[in-house]
C-alpha cells in the first residue's frame, strides 16, 4: 500500500496542538524529531540515548513532525483541513513558526520500519522504563518497564511533558490510588501509574483511535485488570472521584478543565497538568486558583511546564 508522508515544519510549542489536529484526522501514526529533546536526552548520565544523532542533520533548527496517510483516502481535503486548523492555532497565541506543510510519497513496509529508527529504552524518572517492542533491555533493580510501540499513537515518554508526568506520578502514586488519564493517548500515563500500583485507573480520550491504541498497549503491558480505557469527555463518561486526575494536554485545555476539575477529585486528591509552554504558565496557575485550587508544584522541562494543583 502507497501512503502519502506529511512533514510539518513547526516550533516546539505547537508540538502538542499539532499532534492533536493529526490525530483528529485519523492519521495513521505520528513520529517528532525536535533536537531540544535530544539535547535534554543527553544531558542526563541515567538516560540511554532514544535516538541515533544523524537522524537531526535535517539542516532545519525547528521541530520536524511526520505522519502518513493512506492513499485510499481524500488526501487533498485531509491536507486543506490540517494546514487550515495549524493556521487556526494563532488565534490561541500558540507559535507555529515555519508551519511548512511538505508531501512526499512512502512505501507501507518503508513507514512501518521507520519508527524503530527513531527509539530506545529510556528511563523516564527513578523507576520507569519505557522500551520499544522491537528493543532488547536487560532490567535492572527496581526497574518498571512499560512496553510500547511509539508508531501507534502520541505519548512515547521521551517528550518533555510525558516525562514530567510519568516523574510526578513516581511521586504521588500510592497503593490503592485511584487515577484519572484524561486524554490517554497511547495510554502511557495510566499504564505508568498501574505499574507505579495504582489499582483502579481510567483512561479516556476524545479520539477514538487513541483509545484502541491505549487499550492495545493496556492488554500488551498486563495491567488490564487496573485500567479501563473509554472514549468520551470526562465531564460525560465519569461519575466518581479520584485521588490523582493527570492531563497532559495544551494550556488552554487545562485552563478549562480548571472550571470542574475539582468535581472529580477526593478532599486529598492532587491534579497533575503538563503540556504548558513557559508564556502560559501564569495563565493556567490563574486558572487554577480561581476555581478553588492551590499550586503544590510547578515543574519546568526544557520549553514545557507541568503545575501540580490541590483543592484549598
Amino acid at each position: 500500500m502507497k501512503w502519502t508522508e506529511i512533514t510539518i515544519k513547526t516550533s516546539t510549542e505547537a508540538v502538542e496542538a499539532i499532534t492533536n489536529i493529526l490525530y483528529e484526522q485519523n492519521v495513521g501514526g505520528v513520529s517528532i524529531e525536535d533536537p531540544k529533546d535530544f539535547k535534554f536526552q543527553k544531558k542526563n548520565d541515567y538516560d540511554w540515548d532514544f535516538v541515533e544523532e544523524e537522524i537531526f542533520n535535517s539542516g532545519y533548527d525547528g521541530v520536524i513532525i511526520k505522519t502518513y496517510i493512506t492513499e485510499e483516502r481524500d488526501v487533498t481535503e485531509d491536507i486543506n483541513i490540517i494546514r487550515e486548523k495549524i493556521q487556526g492555532l494563532k488565534e490561541f497565541g500558540i507559535d507555529i513558526g515555519e508551519a511548512i506543510v511538505e508531501l512526499s510519497q512512502v512505501d507501507e513496509e518503508d513507514w512501518a520500519n521507520e519508527w524503530k529508527n527513531y527509539y530506545k529504552p529510556t528511563k523516564i524518572g527513578e523507576k520507569v522504563v519505557v522500551k520499544p517492542t522491537w528493543e532488547e533491555y536487560e532490567k535492572q533493580e527496581g526497574d518498571l518497564i512499560i512496553e510500547l510501540d511509539p508508531g501507534m499513537a502520541f505519548g512515547t515518554g521521551t517528550h518533555e511533558t510525558t516525562t514530567m508526568c510519568i516523574q510526578q506520578l513516581e511521586k504521588y502514586v500510592k497503593e490503592d490510588t485511584k487515577v484519572f488519564d484524561i486524554g490517554c493517548g497511547s495510554g502511557i500515563l495510566a499504564i505508568a501509574a498501574a505499574k507505579l500500583g495504582a489499582k483502579d485507573i481510567l483512561a479516556v480520550d476524545l479520539d477514538e483511535v487513541a483509545v484502541r491504541v491505549s487499550k492495545e498497549n493496556i492488554e500488551l503491558n498486563n495491567v488490564c485488570d487496573k485500567i479501563v480505557a473509554m472514549h468520551g469527555n470526562l465531564m460525560e463518561v465519569v461519575h466518581d472521584k479520584a485521588d490523582i486526575v493527570i492531563a497532559n494536554i495544551i494550556a488552554d485545555i487545562i485552563k478549562l478543565l480548571a472550571k470542574d476539575i475539582k468535581h472529580f477529585m477526593k478532599d486529598d486528591a492532587v491534579f497533575i497538568s503538563s503540556g504548558i509552554i513557559h508564556a502560559k504558565v501564569d495563565e493556567v496557575k490563574a486558572a487554577l486558583e480561581e476555581n478553588g485550587l492551590e499550586i503544590i508544584e510547578v515543574q519546568s522541562l526544557g520549553e514545557w511546564n507541568a503545575i501540580v494543583s490541590k483543592i484549598k
